[in-house]
Parts: structure tokens; sequence; C-alpha cells
């Protein structure tokens, strides 16, 4: 009995070890080193339900697609979202491998999606659908939109970077 008694704190001992000295994955990792598609900052989107908590404010600076995705929805992407400590919105309409090349490229349908949140960008696929932008800072870095890009103010405009991107239809000030 008293071998077995021996034997049990031993192995509560060595657990209660093992846990307090557990790798933390994300403890050492600097704002240089942190992957920016981890912890509480994203949200990975599955169905309609997702993607509108996705773009709304109690969404997150990024939206991860893993696959294309068709509402009849009108989007908002509005927030006061950042990333690295400045204003930021992504919709990542991609996968990337670990060397961070897209290997797989999606497309997200909707009538419209209005750009609220300084520093937004649709990257790595496809809108479809008009873009209303009311921000500063817009951009589509490798991304295209199959539609009209509209900026409410010429101040907007000459803040966007539609240069690493397509746009099918206009781009105009409205």
């Amino acid at each position: 009995m008293k071998k077995l008694m021996t034997l049990l704190m031993m192995v509560l001992i060595i657990g209660l070890l093992a846990a307090c000295g557990a790798d933390d994955d994300t403890a050492g990792d600097t704002e240089e080193d942190a992957d920016a598609t981890t912890g509480a900052t994203q949200v990975v989107v599955e169905d309609e339900e997702s993607l509108l908590t996705g773009v709304s404010n109690d969404g997150a600076w990024i939206i991860i697609f893993e696959d294309d995705l068709e509402t009849s929805e009108e989007l908002v992407l509005t927030g006061g979202f950042e990333n690295n400590d400045e204003p930021a919105r992504k919709l990542a309409l991609y996968t990337q491998d670990e060397d961070r090349v897209i290997i797989d490229q999606f497309t997200l349908t909707a009538p419209s999606i209005t750009i609220e949140n300084d520093n937004a960008r649709i990257q790595g696929g496809t809108f479809a659908g008009d873009v209303y932008v009311k921000a500063d800072g817009f951009s589509i870095p490798d991304g295209t939109i199959d539609g009209n890009v509209y900026f409410a103010s010429e101040e907007y405009q000459e803040s966007a970077d539609l240069t690493g991107g397509t746009v099918t239809g206009a781009v105009e000030v409205e």
C-alpha cells in the first residue's frame, strides 16, 4: 500500500511539473515573430453566420476564408480593429503555406461590401460585388474585385492602393 501511494504521488508530481513547464507557443513571440492569424485576432469563415460576425464589430482584424462563399446580405466591414497597433481589417480570401505562398484562392460573392475601417484590404482572392469605401488606406493586394469600387470622397480614393490587384468595373468617387 505504501509503495502504491508513493507511486501515485510521483505520477501526480511529474504531471504537475510537466503542466507547469509546458511550452507556450505564443509566450516568446514578439511583434515581428507573431503570426497574425492566431489567437483572438481572427475569425475563420465557415458559413454565412461566421462571415457576418467576422465583418461586424464583434469580429476580428482578420477574416479568414477556406472556401468560396455566397451571401445575399450587403456586408459592412466596420469596427476599430488594429494589427500591430495600427488600424487594419483584412478579408483573407486565400490559404497559404508555411512560406506564406498563396496555395488556394476563394471568391466571396455579395451584393456589396462597405469598407468603414482604415487600412482595410481584400487580399488574395475575389470579391464579386460592388465595394463602397468610406475609410482611408483601402487596398487589394493580390485580390480581385469583380464589380465596381466607389469611394465616398476623393481623399479616400487618393489614400487607396489598387495597384496590387484587379478591378473589373468602374473606379470612381460617388
